[in-house]
């Protein structure tokens, strides 16, 4: 490949790839100067069982530096936001600590995984958070990045593209454009098979923590808790063995959900995370 060429999915253009060969010493000479961390990083994916290119998050966001803060407020290795990290139970200073990070990062990334079947949507979905990805799926009526990525912010297509430019100099691109591919096959965000029926109402899945209160939820959204119950019977009980559980809401009203799922965990918290009983 030569510089600036690109990269193909499904018959479409995804990316103009910086392939060129300063380009892919640069990533390696970055990744040979942090063996140490990088092997850490590593281990603690597989342990989650996802792949080792996993690791090129991590390069892309910060050159392995526990210590850099972007303008935006993101903090360390994994560039966690506040409300992320807190989402996590990871704290404002422990997002420099590469151990809890990692941890937590990898954590984040198979959950992510589990919900959209494919790397790329992941790394997408880290960058501009589960709200932006779900509206743009939704307005491209599709749950095919190459499809759906023009309505992402211009930044998280950025983002993917230097993630799979890292991925090329590691030798990994072929391996996430091959899980991309294979993907069409799985279940997925707005896939028919991922679609439950409640009481003539098209559900859609999330997960949530007993951190959420229900009441914050149901004042959020402009729906009645009594709906929101109707749409997720048990979810209480779920909530207090297990301390989580999946959320069902109405197809129209998970993208606002995600939008502003940050600001009913932190409204949720202040008002001392009490469910609805």
């Amino acid at each position: 490949m030569l510089a600036g060429t690109f990269v193909m999915m499904n018959g479409q253009f995804l990316a103009a790839s910086d392939t060129s060969e300063s380009s892919v010493k640069r990533y390696n000479n970055i990744i040979n100067a942090n063996k140490e961390i990088v092997e850490f990083i590593e281990y603690s994916l597989v342990q989650k069982g996802i792949p080792k290119h996993l690791r090129n998050l991590a390069l892309i966001e910060s050159h392995f530096n526990r210590n850099i803060t972007s303008g935006a407020g993101a903090v360390g290795m994994w560039q966690f936001m506040t409300a992320h990290a807190n989402q996590y139970g990871l704290t404002e200073q422990e997002r420099t600590d590469v151990y809890k990070s990692t941890k937590t990062a990898a954590i984040s990334l198979a959950n992510l995984y589990r919900k959209y079947g494919d790397w790329i949507t992941v790394v997408a979905a880290y960058n501009c958070g589960e709200g932006n990805i779900a509206k743009a799926m939704q307005a491209a009526g599709s749950t095919q990045y190459h499809i759906y990525s023009q309505y992402l912010p211009a930044e998280t297509i950025n983002h993917v593209k230097k993630y799979l430019n890292a991925c090329y100099a590691t030798g990994e691109l072929q391996s996430v454009l091959s899980n991309y591919n294979s993907s069409r096959l799985n279940k997925v965000f707005f896939t028919e098979a991922g679609n439950r029926k409640n009481n003539g109402v098209s559900l859609q899945e999330t997960e949530i923590n007993a951190g959420f209160n229900l009441d914050v939820i149901a004042d959020e959204l402009k729906v009645q808790v009594n709906e929101i119950l109707a749409w997720n019977p048990g979810i209480i009980d779920e909530l207090q063995t297990k301390g989580e559980s999946p959320l069902y809401l109405p197809t129209d009203l998970m993208p606002d959900f995600l939008l502003k799922k940050n600001k009913i965990l932190s409204r949720s918290i202040k008002e001392g995370g009490r469910m609805q009983q």
